[in-house]
């Protein structure tokens, strides 16, 4: 009897032919019952349908034949009269759902996106099949394997009402007065607002401990779950703001598979959040004057398994000259990444001094206060791989295929065209007055979503990230958005002028 290996080698059975038949031994021995066809749209939002996970084992065979969908009903897919599209599902992205069982038990499988008539390439309008692939394969071109890791901090609330929120003078009926100081008892109510009368202050709920920290055993029971489904979870601990804000990290990845993973996380820290009865939302600010959600994006490049962003002769950060290129190219574009890293309307209510936010386009060892930092806290041979950047531009309403392939863009141009990121600054930047910050030439990041945009639009790699069709998707959906926001009446408005 001829083994898959042997099939392989003789080529009686291809790369992809064994993925499938793996996925679909899975799905056998883990008695899943429905698949999630998955995939994402412009905005980033996971979408997906259900199907009976016998098509995927045998009959229509779903692996070979890929399924059709409506691309017209999908953000920044296809216009009414070439809605036609196929799901391609990709059997090395499957993750059965630890939290569902019986008939319930469940797969989510990710797939690329690609035009009917059996073609064989993504669609120009797949953030996951040409965005992110086309990023990865330009980096295998100038011979890397790029990896990324990312740190997703978001919030977990028991609910949230918009009409009354407690800590805003201008929609609360208590005029923004809580029961008592600290976390308020009107929505976005958060599970540290009944803890048996501790407090965690606002800015002050890092690392803090059960019982102030009543979010430990469902940041427990996520990482388990994840864990269980093939993630390598290196920590988690409640964060700085102090409304249920928590922060749970996962071993980096090469690209695609990390991008997938933000994906999967986001999915079961909602569901996980669901069975206490609480709310999981990556929204970069929903709480005034506390801190906000970042999802900082740690990457390095590599060649043959060797680390090209190390060099031992560095006596700054052990860091090559590959890397300071790389570093530079992501300055000279920074502000057009920030459209395509934070790409709501709220996520520049986090890029504000004074609440932790990377609003500095510089870079700096160990610098919490620098656009790019480089973590330096182990040194030599041994810790070689470590070696990496750390981009703090990133929220988490972000599509993850987007920002990783952007970053990764940005980086690779700054090889090719050997841009010199300048000297670092070893600084708290916070501290530095504007006079200071000129001198040192340090930029800032957009402030609106709407100067991002104009950014965006006067950088061509921007276009060389998305390609043409999702680069005028996203703008157009972008451009409506911000529109949408200027001309909304706020209660803020209403407060300020209705005596005017």
């Amino acid at each position: 009897m001829t083994t898959t290996k042997e099939s392989l080698e003789k080529g009686i059975i291809s790369p992809e032919m064994e993925s499938a038949e793996a996925a679909k031994k899975i799905l056998e021995e883990e008695k899943v019952q429905f698949v999630l066809c998955a995939f994402t749209d412009v905005r980033g939002i996971f979408q997906s349908f259900s199907t009976p996970v016998h098509h995927f084992l045998k009959g229509d065979q779903y692996f070979e034949t890929g399924i059709g969908f409506d691309g017209s009903s999908i953000r920044g897919f296809r216009e009414l009269h070439t809605s036609d599209m196929i799901y391609y599902p990709d059997p090395e992205a499957l993750y059965v759902l630890p939290w569902t069982s019986g008939i319930q038990r469940t797969a989510v499988l990710i797939g690329d996106i690609r035009e009917p008539y059996g073609s064989s390439e993504a669609a120009d309008c797949d953030p996951r099949g040409y965005v992110a692939r086309r990023a990865v394969e330009k980096a295998k071109a100038m011979g890397y394997m790029p990896y990324f890791g990312p740190e997703i901090e978001f919030f977990v609330f028991k609910s949230i009402d918009p009409s009354t929120l407690s800590y805003d003078i201008f929609t609360s009926p208590k005029g923004g007065v809580g029961d008592s100081w600290g976390p308020p008892r009107v929505n976005p109510v958060s599970p540290e607002t009944d803890v048996g009368g501790y407090i965690l202050r606002p800015k002050e709920a890092y690392f803090r401990n059960p019982p102030e920290d009543t979010t430990n055993a469902y940041r427990n029971e996520l990482a388990y779950t994840l864990e269980n489904m093939g993630y390598s979870i290196e920590m988690h601990h409640h964060e700085v703001s102090t409304k249920g804000q928590v922060e749970l990290n996962y071993r980096y990845s090469d690209l695609l598979d990390t991008a997938d993973k933000v994906q999967i996380y986001k999915l079961a820290a909602r569901n996980i959040a669901a069975k206490y009865g609480w709310i999981a939302t990556f929204m970069p600010k929903p709480i005034y004057l506390d801190n906000a959600s970042g999802m900082h994006v740690h990457n390095s490049l590599f060649n043959n398994g060797n680390n090209v962003f190390w060099d031992p002769d560095d006596d700054y950060a052990e860091i090559s000259q590959t890397c300071r290129y790389y570093i530079g190219g992501l300055l000279e574009h920074a502000e057009a990444l920030t459209t395509i890293c934070c790409p709501t309307v709220n996520s520049y209510k986090r890029l504000v001094p004074g609440f932790e936010a990377p609003i500095n386009v510089m870079y700096s060892r160990r610098n919490r206060s620098a656009l790019i930092r480089i973590p330096v806290y182990l040194k030599g041979e041994k810790y070689k791989n470590r070696r990496r950047i750390e981009y703090r531009g990133v929220d988490p309403s972000t599509n993850s295929y987007f920002a990783f392939a952007a970053i990764l863009t940005a980086g690779l141009d700054g090889i090719k065209k050997k841009i010199d990121p300048g000297d670092p600054v070893d600084r708290d930047v916070y501290e530095m007055s504007e006079a200071e910050k000129k001198s040192a030439g340090i930029k800032q990041l957009p402030t609106t979503l709407k100067d991002a945009l104009d950014a965006l639009e006067s950088d061509e790699i921007a276009k060389e990230i998305l390609g043409s069709h999702l680069y005028d998707a996203f703008v157009e959906y972008k451009n409506n958005e911000w529109n949408q926001y200027c001309l909304y009446v706020t209660p803020w408005e209403i407060m300020k002028y209705l005596d005017y």
